[in-house]
């Protein structure tokens, strides 16, 4: 089952793995020392992730070590994108409104 990106970044300890890994490599262990949840809701988190394309275990020996995939994130990224132009739009647009008629505001309230 291929999970949804933003389903995986949903949760903020999933988040939080994600910055963890984004640093480096680490093994299973290294990465559950570092929350206060338990080991299994490290490893199902770590699941969703992987499922997602956002972290990718690899097996070495006996150690399986959890690197981040950030290049999954461009669908985030795309998607808010698109919102934040839709903002900066807006926004210029009252600016450029405040701008334009607060002076014209100002010389109505001289007289």
């Amino acid at each position: 089952m291929r999970r949804d990106v933003f389903q995986a970044i949903a949760d903020p300890n999933r988040r939080a793995i994600i910055d963890l890994l984004a640093a480096g490599q680490m093994n299973v262990n290294a990465v559950a020392e570092r929350f206060d949840i338990s080991r299994p809701a490290i490893s199902k988190h770590l699941r969703i992730l992987t499922e997602c394309g956002l972290v990718v275990i690899v097996k070495q020996g006996r150690e399986r070590y959890c690197k981040a995939q950030t290049v999954g994130l461009k669908e985030v990224r795309d998607w808010t994108d698109h919102f934040s132009k839709y903002w900066d739009n807006k926004l210029n647009a009252l600016k450029n409104y405040i701008e334009h008629e607060q002076p014209a505001h100002n010389k109505r309230n001289k007289h």
